[in-house]
């Protein structure tokens, strides 16, 4: 079956599922085959961690190192991970070489950040997900930008990627958070309300999409990992 036809067949039958038991399925889905969760251990990602565990601890996680992360995600991943007993993290680092031929000074991200992000989280990851079928992501409608529209099943190149809270509200994920008595990203508290490399990230204010505060001033909203017909994501676009 086409990819994209298995995708909207998938965001069909799944329509009134809850988050749990999409991942489920979507976890033994044999014609989409083995499926990794993608997480950067940032804001929100304690949610689907948390889910993850519940269903499979042994289930692949994917964290891309930039190696320009903040301190504070590599202690909360380490923290989190062992909290809930997660049991196949995978930690990702940029090519060695190539951040020597292509970044050695550190400061790709001044001067083209979309080149950065290719280089430190794009590669690496497609290196990561060779093999599997799927993979999981935490983005939400409620991001805004290129997100508004976001199906719970999608094509994406040569996979399907699985969006298990896309209709999620704000509200769901702090109610989630509470209820379950789950660790927050440190930063949460001093307003970073989405989380990426140290360079590029803001705390976001009152009233602005979750994640205005990456990349702030740029026509960039996407790090580039996620596509749409083919091409990384960029704004609204």
């Amino acid at each position: 079956m086409p990819l994209k036809e298995l995708a909207e067949r998938r965001a069909l039958l799944h329509r009134k599922s809850d988050a749990p038991t999409l991942l489920r399925h979507a976890l033994d889905d044999a014609s989409i085959g083995p499926v990794a969760m993608v997480s950067s251990f940032g804001a929100d990602s304690v949610v689907l961690l948390h889910m993850i565990s519940e269903i499979d601890r042994a289930t692949p996680v994917i964290f891309i190192d930039t190696e320009m992360l903040f301190e504070a995600t590599l202690t909360y991943q380490r923290e989190l991970a062992e909290t809930l007993g997660l049991t196949d993290v995978r930690v990702i680092a940029p090519n060695r070489a190539a951040l020597l031929e292509r970044d050695v000074d550190g400061i790709l991200h001044h001067f083209d950040p979309d080149a950065c992000c290719a280089l430190r989280k794009t590669e690496p990851l497609e290196r990561a997900l060779d093999g599997f079928g799927g993979w999981i992501t935490g983005r939400k409608r409620i991001d805004g930008g290129a997100r508004k529209s976001l199906p719970l099943f999608e094509k994406s190149e040569r996979r399907i990627k699985i969006n298990p809270l896309a209709a999620w509200t704000a509200q769901q994920v702090g109610d989630y958070i509470t209820h379950h008595d789950l660790p927050r990203h440190p930063l949460v508290a001093q307003g970073f309300a989405s989380i990426g490399c140290q360079p590029c990230t803001t705390p976001t204010g009152a009233g602005e999409d979750p994640r205005a505060g990456r990349w702030r001033g740029q026509d960039k909203t996407e790090c580039g990992i996620h596509f749409a017909q083919g091409k990384p994501l960029r704004g609204a676009a």
